[in-house]
């Protein structure tokens, strides 16, 4: 792990070196550890081996940082001697009392709240964040008051596009949402809204304000509905998905094992004998990392979910196709279970038999979707189970800013003149609409839309453009869509 670690930081510190503010840059402070001091292992082996890596490569002069939560162990454990010891929280704590706590171990020197929490990021299936400007701009003034430094975490919200969404493990493994507008300051399209005029308003209490007005949102256009014609499943063009030769194996292989970075695999096996009566296909071990969308022969028959769906019931006869096409949903990018292997981890199982004899197919689909789409091959009619829907629609002579709504499906990912926007997920929700960048729009010729859906597609493949974001909504919840 620490000779990756360098590996890493000795292209990424030259980089940052010449733009420090000594050198005529504007980085005033570099931070080495982010809230380190809640991993279990209370590690300072850790802290001693990167301070003199980051002094060797950004110099003696450079102020170097940690951050840490309010609990115990948080600064305890997450900060040594010759890193300046930094505290984060959110409105609603005792500000008295947070810096207090820095002070115990930074009796001399600014008070900094490294992450001032102005939201909260989403995960799938949960309610939309949010927070009121009054009270994010209440906290900040009262740190101001009290000579504080703050730098606040989002000030902008923005966009886990691809497949770059991360996750957490709160008991379960929780997969967190494209947007990661986070209720922010500046939206997750830049736009200014009433909590970064409400911090403005405390900012100009403290010292002058630049001139002139604050500039406006970016416009945005709703192009309204487009069809999406042209359908293809996922398995008739897995050559073009999976160009390579499939890796023969015995049993499952993870992502890593066959570096595959993110995304999907497909992993294919037949059925060893006759199954006449319904018998249960599982990964045992909770061993689908994330996502395991089963087809019998072409035929979707259902989804392996971690931690929430272990099991579908199947018929067959020896020698049919089984596939499972397996989806990385996000690594785990806080805790202690850091080691988040995908795929399948473990056996897959048919009742009692174990499973053997497995042909892997890393999939790279950006790849196809950006440089070979539409595909030659023959139109689907079936609805349910991995299929790309494609079709093109002209703007206006614009190219604005939009947000994209899938009525109708179900999960999956969506390209746009071959860039991945990232999933959706209306079905779990609560985030229903993907934003879409202006900049990625053609104003003069037709843009390309494609759309991967794994589980089940409406009847009338259409997508909806929106000149406003839908993110609050799930399955559970009647409550209305908000901004």
């Amino acid at each position: 792990f620490l000779q990756a670690v360098d590996t890493w930081l000795g292209v990424l510190l030259p980089k940052i070196k010449p733009r420090l503010y000594h050198n005529g840059g504007n980085i005033i402070s570099v931070q080495v550890e982010n809230e380190y001091g809640s991993y279990y292992a209370c590690d300072y082996d850790y802290l001693r081996h990167l301070l003199p890596v980051f002094r060797a490569h950004l110099g003696k002069e450079v102020l170097l940082f940690t951050t840490d939560g309010l609990k115990d162990p948080g600064l305890r454990c997450g900060t040594i001697q010759g890193l300046y010891a930094t505290v984060d929280f959110g409105p609603g704590v005792n500000m008295t009392q947070a810096f207090e706590l820095q002070r115990l171990y930074e009796p001399k020197g600014p008070l900094v709240n490294s992450e001032y929490y102005t939201g909260w990021l989403d995960y799938w299936g949960e309610p939309h964040s949010t927070s009121s400007a009054e009270e994010v701009a209440q906290g900040l003034q009262k740190m101001l008051e009290m000579g504080a430094n703050v730098n606040m975490y989002m000030f902008q919200g923005g966009t886990n596009f691809g497949y770059w969404s991360g996750a957490d493990y709160k008991e379960i493994f929780n997969p967190i949402t494209t947007s990661y507008d986070y209720d922010a300051p500046l939206s997750e399209a830049g736009d200014p809204t009433a909590k970064v005029y409400a911090i403005r308003t405390v900012i100009g209490k403290f010292q002058a304000l630049p001139a002139g007005p604050m500039p406006p949102p970016t416009p945005k256009f709703a192009y309204g509905y487009v069809s999406l014609p042209q359908r293809v499943s996922l398995l008739d063009i897995l050559g073009l998905l999976s160009p390579v030769q499939p890796i023969r194996t015995p049993f499952p292989l993870t992502f890593e094992a066959v570096s595959q970075a993110h995304g999907f695999i497909l992993y294919r096996t037949l059925l060893p004998h006759d199954i006449l009566e319904p018998a249960l296909l599982s990964v045992p071990n909770n061993g689908v990392h994330d996502l395991a969308y089963i087809l019998l022969n072409g035929r979707y028959k259902g989804t392996l979910e971690r931690d929430r769906e272990s099991g579908v019931k199947m018929t067959g006869q020896a020698g049919d196709v089984l596939d499972l096409l397996v989806e990385n949903m996000g690594r785990i990018n806080f805790g202690a279970n850091a080691s988040d292997f995908k795929g399948l981890i473990h056996n897959v199982t048919l009742d009692s038999t174990t499973l053997r004899d497995w042909l892997i197919y890393p999939l790279d689909i950006d790849s196809a979707v950006a440089h070979a789409w539409p595909p030659v091959a023959p139109t689907g009619r079936e609805i349910t189970g991995p299929a790309f829907y494609t079709g093109t629609f002209k703007t206006p002579g614009i190219n604005w800013d939009s947000y994209v709504k899938l009525p109708g499906w179900t999960k999956g990912q969506l390209w746009i003149n071959g860039f991945n926007l990232g999933r959706f997920w209306p079905a779990r929700g609560s985030q229903q609409t993907l934003f879409v960048p202006g900049p990625l729009l053609n104003s003069s010729a037709p843009n390309v839309i494609t759309v991967l859906e794994l589980q089940a597609a409406p009847e009338d493949p259409v997508v909806l453009f929106l000149d406003r974001p839908l993110f609050n909504r799930t399955q559970s919840s009647s409550a209305k869509d908000t901004e």
